[in-house]
């Protein structure tokens, strides 16, 4: 273990170590190296995207560590006032990411090249990958780690996990595509080049159900990759009666061999879904 990560863990069981510089020092360079993507919140094992993941808890515990030793301060963004204890990132041209006025994202998320941003919000701790878009009013909550290629539809809510530290943040797979008002909370993961229909929510408790064969196959809080996926619902029994409760369904597999609409469009029209 590193000096670095003992030292986290230290200010984390003690919580006055946070008023010795050099411990206060040792959480602003985490913070600014999760700024820089040199390191992540959450990272595939092995590098291999799609696998097991790893939840690096030392580096939540920073994160907590620095809002504790931060302080309110008054910021101006051209015409917008702010009074936060996180102030926002700023290096979005060195960095070769476009940014919409007025998106915001704050210091501790990393965007890598060629991201683009319209009107939307990225939290702390956040780390969003090659070429993903973020459309408007789309959000991407603390910790979530979204892939490469990735797109957020309009409105998209993406959600934080920061506690408990130990907790798996959300994960969006290399080029996927996420339906516009689509929910993806509670450490819930998409698979690669899954593509979720408009409005589709997914849970860490979600059933995700795949219809596709002769009997249908369960998953809890997780999307297969290149899944085609529409809302949907199933019979549960409660004290009053029977309900129907809110699942997500998988339709059909996205083909390599065709765009994000395409694949999308043919797994609706075969199985005579609108969305």
């Amino acid at each position: 273990m590193s000096n670095k990560i003992t030292q986290i863990l230290e200010a984390w069981t003690d919580r006055s170590l946070l008023s010795n510089p050099t411990y206060k020092a040792i959480v602003d360079n985490v913070i600014q190296e999760l700024n820089d993507g040199k390191i992540r919140v959450a990272e595939p094992v092995d590098g291999k995207e799609g696998e097991e993941w790893q939840v690096n808890e030392w580096v939540k515990k920073a994160i907590l560590l620095y809002f504790i030793s931060q302080t309110m301060k008054p910021e101006e963004v051209g015409i917008f006032s702010y009074n936060d204890k996180i102030p926002l990132k700023s290096d979005f041209a060195e960095k070769g990411v476009r940014v919409v006025p007025p998106a915001t994202v704050r210091h501790g998320a990393y965007l890598a090249p060629g991201a683009i941003l319209m009107p939307s919000y990225v939290n702390i701790g956040a780390y969003v990958g090659e070429r993903t878009m973020i459309d408007t009013w789309a959000t991407v909550g603390s910790c979530a780690q979204i892939g490469n290629d990735v797109h957020l539809s309009g409105g998209v809510g993406i959600g934080g996990v920061l506690e408990p530290p130990q907790a798996a943040p959300v994960i969006i797979g290399d080029g996927a595509f996420i339906g516009s008002r689509c929910i993806v909370v509670e450490g819930a993961r998409i698979g690669s080049r899954a593509v979720l229909g408009a409005g589709v929510t997914i849970t860490g408790s979600s059933k995700v159900i795949d219809v596709t064969g002769e009997k249908p196959v369960e998953y809890k809080g997780f999307v297969p990759a290149n899944s085609v996926v529409i809302p949907g619902s199933y019979t549960k029994e409660f004290p009053a009666g029977s309900f129907q409760v809110p699942c997500a369904l998988i339709i059909g597999q996205r083909k390599a061999s065709t765009d994000l609409k395409t694949s999308l469009n043919e797994a609706l029209r075969e199985n005579n879904v609108a969305v």
